[in-house]
């Protein structure tokens, strides 16, 4: 007899979700008293970092929130005028911007987290943002500045190519690319916390839909990448660290 469910258990997709239940796994690395990971991925203190305006001090026009999430739809094409400083730094408070730390063991931001872990790391490919050359960056989140990463000028074309030569990637004034630090997650939830790492992209991405249009852009968000390629462009090995989701911004044309 013909049993659907059957066959797709053999898919890696089904797999995952089994092994992820609840009941299948040992004991987290919290259960066993083990000490959390860093908060956020160390960075070399040799490396150029740019302060990025207060939150607080930064003056956008309002927008309904009925009408924020009406107008929601992704955008492809934009605008050659480039974002200003206090522009990105508003999308990145959004989308991972810390309002407490608490005890050097979790945070408080301004998107949701499983168990409060927040396993992301935000970096931003620059095309067009006043006052930050070009190149690429990652957001210190607990310390709201930009560090660089690469300023190699063919770093843009290379992130194209690796996200499968999607053209509104060189078009965008910034991509956001989103890391995941799976160990951050899985110390309080083993394997399951797999599952969360996808949630939690999801929270920040939409964050990012809503508040760029308060500043007049448009967003595109991309979960089509050549994996291994956009690992090693960011310097990640794709085990310990990995990217997760993509989204290009961009002025409305």
């Amino acid at each position: 007899m013909f049993n659907p469910g059957a066959r797709s258990l053999r898919g890696a997709g089904m797999e995952f979700m089994q092994r992820t239940e609840y009941g299948n796994q040992p004991p987290s690395d919290q259960m066993l008293g083990r000490p959390p990971p860093p908060l956020e991925v160390p960075y070399t203190k040799a490396k150029t970092v740019i302060p990025l305006p207060a939150p607080e001090s930064i003056t956008l026009p309002a927008i309904d929130l009925w009408d924020a999430i009406e107008q929601r739809e992704s955008i492809r094409n934009y605008a050659p005028e480039p974002l200003t400083l206090p522009e990105v730094a508003f999308l990145l408070w959004c989308t991972q911007g810390v309002r407490r730390a608490v005890n050097g063991t979790f945070t408080l931001r301004t998107v949701p987290s499983a168990g409060a872990r927040h396993a992301l790391e935000t970096y931003l490919l620059v095309n067009r943002v006043g006052d930050v050359p070009p190149g690429l960056y990652r957001y210190l989140a607990l310390e709201h500045r930009l560090a660089e990463e690469s300023r190699d000028p063919g770093i843009a074309p290379q992130v194209a190519a690796a996200c499968l030569d999607q053209p509104h990637i060189r078009g965008s004034a910034v991509t956001f690319l989103w890391t995941a630090v799976p160990d951050r997650m899985t110390w309080r939830y083993g394997e399951r916390g797999y599952r969360y790492l996808h949630l939690d992209a999801g929270h920040v991405c939409q964050n990012l839909y809503l508040a760029a249009l308060s500043i007049g852009c448009g967003v595109c968000a991309i979960g089509a990448f050549d994996d291994a390629a956009v690992n090693r462009l960011l310097g990640i090995d794709g085990e310990g660290q990995f990217l997760i989701y993509v989204a290009t911004v961009g002025k409305k044309p």
